[in-house]
């Protein structure tokens, strides 16, 4: 893969995933923020392109290339992977990250306030997500697979139809994520708290780079997959 400056972010992970991992590092938006090429990015970010450039080259070249490429795998091998990987994953981490919040807040609210709003903006998120899973799973899994099996443009119309909607909750979604790092200073723990504190951010970093990595896989893969079909 040639990656150049007008290359848009979105498919650079898109041929090359292990490029997820730099774009963390600079708090590249490759999911929602997709669509920008990388000099966009880098202008947008101050970030020195030649630099970033390299990296991202130096990392593809050194790197196995052994991920499934889900630009060309079969589209309900690609359903099943986001529901193993990020929806089970979900269900899971986000009650679990429910009472954790609930916790360090009660315990660490009144030396760290910026904690009622790690709650309140945890559980707006929560909130979307736990929307857009059951929307994703009653109305455009379904139609997928029902497409996929009788080839009725009309299952078709369903799962692209609701496109539109599941892009709109991903950006609230990413915005919302984008404000939980910004609340905890990238993650950063205090000396001052518990355990329990600790394994809460690492559990909420994890949760980003995972969700980062779910609406990348749906947006640019996905959606545009079932777009080009029609």
């Amino acid at each position: 893969m040639m990656i150049t400056a007008n290359i848009e972010v979105g498919e650079i992970v898109k041929k090359f995933p292990n490029a997820a991992l730099i774009f963390k590092k600079y708090q590249i938006d490759y999911c929602c923020g997709g669509k920008r090429s990388l000099e966009d990015v880098c202008i947008e970010q101050r970030l020195n392109i030649e630099t970033l450039i390299s990296e991202l080259t130096i990392a593809f070249e050194n790197t196995s290339q052994t991920d499934t490429d889900w630009s060309v795998s079969p589209i309900d091998n690609l359903v099943v992977h986001i529901l193993q990987a990020h929806h089970a994953y979900l269900y899971e981490t986000l009650p679990r990250l429910s009472e954790l919040t609930i916790k360090i807040l009660r315990a660490h609210g009144l030396k760290h306030p910026e904690l009622e709003n790690l709650f309140k903006t945890f559980h707006e998120l929560k909130l979307e997500l736990d929307s857009h899973l059951i929307k994703e799973e009653t109305v455009q899994y379904p139609a997928i697979r029902e497409y996929l099996k009788t080839n009725n443009l009309e299952d078709l119309k369903k799962a692209v139809d609701v496109i539109e909607e599941l892009e709109s909750e991903h950006d609230n979604a990413g915005a919302a994520i984008k404000a939980i790092r910004k609340i905890t200073k990238d993650f950063f723990v205090p000396e001052d708290v518990c355990e329990t504190f600790r394994t809460t951010y690492k559990l909420l970093e994890e949760l980003e780079q995972n969700t980062f990595t779910h609406i990348h896989l749906e947006n640019n893969i996905l959606f545009q997959r079932l777009k080009e079909l029609q």
